[in-house]
C-alpha cells in the first residue's frame, strides 16, 4: 500500500471550532515539517484557513459524511472533529498509516485518548495531540491580520446573534447598550449573517442608528475578520465573533450563557493584557493591575446551549451591567493583544 506524506485533519465544523483548533494544528505542524497538512472543514472557513500558517491544504467538507480523501492513504489520520462514530469512521475510510483519535467504544480495536467533557476546547484537542507525544502550545491562538482594509476601523462591532436562541441575549438589551454607546460618540456596526439581518436592523432601529450602520449579510468571512481585527472592540455572546477577537487580540466584551466560559471563553492566557509593567524599581510602588483583554460575562448557570430559548442564566446579565463592562472596556483603551 502506497501511503503519502500527507497528514490529514478532520475538523470539519465551524467558525469558532476551527479557531480554537489552531494550537493543535500548530503542534502537528511542527511534528510533521515536510509533510502536507491537509485539513477537512467547510469551504465557507477558506479565508480564514489560509491566515493559519499550520494549514497547506483545505480540503473541503461540508460535515460528516462529506470527507472525500482524493490520494493514496495518509500517513496520519487526526480526529480533531469529536468522539462519535462518524468521524472515526469517514477516517478510517481514507486507510490511514496511523490514526490518532479520542476512543469510541464501537472501535474497541482502535486505541485513542479517553474523552473528558470538563476540559476547555482550546485543551481538548492539545491533549489529544500530547497523547501522540507531541508538544502543544495552548496560547498559539493568534492569527495574522487580514489583509484587507477594515470596513470601519476602530468602530466598535456588536454581534448580536448566535447559532441556538439559548445563546442569544435579547434584542432590546442590545439596542440599549447600542444606543448608549453611540450617544458617548463610538461608532456602532451591527455584524451577522444574511438570516440575520433582520435582527441586526431591528436593533439599529430601536437604537436609533441609520442603515449604514448594519453590515449584517453586507460581509464575507473575510471582511468580517478585518472588521473584528481593525475594532475598538467586540461586543457579542458565545459565538465565532469571539473566537475571532481571540485570534486578533481584539478587546471584547463577551456574555456567556448557558455554556460556562471556561470550556469556550478565552483561554486566561488570552484574557490578559500584554502591556502589563513592572513595579517602578527601588521605590516598592507597583502599577495598578492592567486591564484585561476580554471582560467575560457570566451569571453562574448552566444549561442547553442547543435549547430554543434564550437561556436563564444569560438573561440575569442586565443591561446596565453590561453597559458597564463595554465603557471600562472602551475608557481602558487597552491595546490590541
Amino acid at each position: 500500500m502506497a501511503v503519502s506524506s500527507a497528514v490529514l485533519v478532520l475538523r470539519a465544523l465551524g467558525l469558532g471550532d476551527l479557531l480554537t483548533g489552531v494550537p493543535a494544528l500548530r503542534a502537528l505542524r511542527a511534528a510533521y515539517p515536510d509533510d502536507r497538512l491537509v485539513l477537512a472543514a467547510p469551504e465557507g472557513l477558506r479565508d480564514l484557513v489560509e491566515l493559519i500558517d499550520a494549514v497547506d491544504e483545505l480540503l473541503p467538507t461540508a460535515g460528516l459524511g462529506d470527507l472525500a480523501w482524493p490520494g493514496p492513504p495518509p500517513r496520519l489520520a487526526v480526529n480533531l472533529h469529536g468522539s462519535g462514530p462518524e468521524s472515526l469512521h469517514d477516517l478510517l475510510a481514507t486507510d490511514p498509516a496511523e490514526l490518532l483519535t479520542h476512543h469510541h467504544p464501537d472501535f474497541s480495536d482502535v486505541p485513542g485518548l479517553e474523552w473528558r467533557a470538563d476540559v476547555h476546547e482550546v485543551d481538548r484537542w492539545c491533549r489529544l495531540v500530547e497523547y501522540a507525544h507531541l508538544e502543544a502550545d495552548r496560547t498559539a491562538l493568534r492569527l495574522p491580520v487580514p489583509p484587507g482594509p477594515s470596513r470601519a476601523p476602530d468602530a466598535v462591532v456588536v454581534h448580536p446573534g448566535a447559532a441556538f436562541p439559548a445563546r442569544r441575549w435579547p434584542p432590546e438589551r442590545f439596542a440599549g447598550v447600542v444606543r448608549a454607546l453611540a450617544a458617548a460618540g463610538h461608532r456602532v456596526v451591527l455584524t451577522g449573517s444574511a438570516a440575520e439581518r433582520e435582527l441586526a436592523s431591528s436593533i439599529a432601529d430601536r437604537a436609533g442608528l441609520g442603515d449604514d450602520a448594519v453590515l449584517a449579510g453586507r460581509t464575507d468571512l473575510a471582511e468580517l475578520a478585518a472588521l473584528v481585527a481593525g475594532a475598538a472592540l467586540v461586543v457579542c455572546g458565545d459565538t465565532g465573533v469571539g473566537h475571532l477577537a481571540t485570534a486578533f487580540g481584539t478587546p471584547s466584551v463577551l456574555l456567556f450563557g448557558p455554556t460556562p466560559p471556561r470550556l469556550w471563553g478565552p483561554p486566561p492566557s488570552a484574557r490578559q493584557h500584554c502591556d502589563s509593567r513592572a513595579s517602578a524599581p527601588g521605590r516598592g510602588l507597583r502599577h495598578p493591575e492592567p486591564p484585561p483583554l476580554h471582560i467575560v460575562l457570566w451569571a453562574g448557570n448552566v444549561g442547553d446551549p442547543h435549547g430554543s430559548e434564550p437561556d436563564g442564566g444569560l438573561l440575569l446579565l442586565g443591561e446596565e451591567r453590561v453597559l458597564a463592562a463595554t465603557r471600562a472596556a472602551l475608557e481602558a483603551r487597552v491595546a490590541h493583544g
